[in-house]
């Protein structure tokens, strides 16, 4: 190959594999505290390659990337772009795949895991499947599947029936007890 042509091609693979990059966890930032959205994204992999006709950005290899408070580890993310060069979804794939972001300046980080993790861009629905669980300040939910709607805010929990009455596979959720609130016809 032309010794020439290949430091261009290098930087051409590089500008577009951190465009992928930065569209994606821009896409997830807009549920974050709004000083991340102003933050660099740092990404860190064994391994980045893109396609440019698929439009596929693959990272692998103990894949860590930040932005100000988010945090994503997996073993594998994969962002599919679409026609407009627009990020169409994001798949982190761990055992597990972690995150973890303020979404409130008010409240803790808000953490959680599966085994794989989907990000739908044109939905706004993050799927974790696989020993899924989310937790902020001492709530918590987990289940084998858990949607989050970001524009709804709504969350879905599924669970494995389980007809011995134990809570392995079922949907657990924890809610903290607060002494600002009581429930409803609860006696001091």
């Amino acid at each position: 190959m032309n010794q020439i042509l290949k430091p261009k091609m290098t930087t051409t693979f590089l500008k577009r594999t951190a465009l992928a990059a930065v569209l994606g966890f821009t896409s997830l930032a807009a549920l974050a505290i709004p000083s991340d959205r102003q933050q660099p994204i740092s990404l860190v992999a064994d391994r980045a390659t893109f396609n440019e006709r698929t439009g596929i950005t693959t990272y692998t290899g103990n894949v860590i990337i930040e932005q100000g408070t988010m945090k994503l580890q997996a073993n594998s993310i994969v962002a599919n772009l679409n026609s407009k060069k627009q990020i169409s979804t994001i798949t982190a794939n761990g055992s597990p795949a972690r995150f973890q972001q303020q979404i409130d300046a008010a409240k803790g980080i808000a953490k959680g895991q599966a085994q794989k993790i989907v990000y739908n861009a044109d939905t706004g629905i993050i799927t974790l499947t696989g020993n899924a669980f989310l937790e902020q300040d001492g709530a918590s939910i987990r289940g084998n599947t858990l949607r989050y709607s970001m524009n709804k805010g709504d969350i879905e929990a599924v669970g494995t029936p389980n007809k011995t009455g134990s809570s392995s596979g079922r949907v657990q959720i924890v809610i903290p007890p607060s002494s600002s609130k009581s429930f409803p016809g609860a006696r001091d």
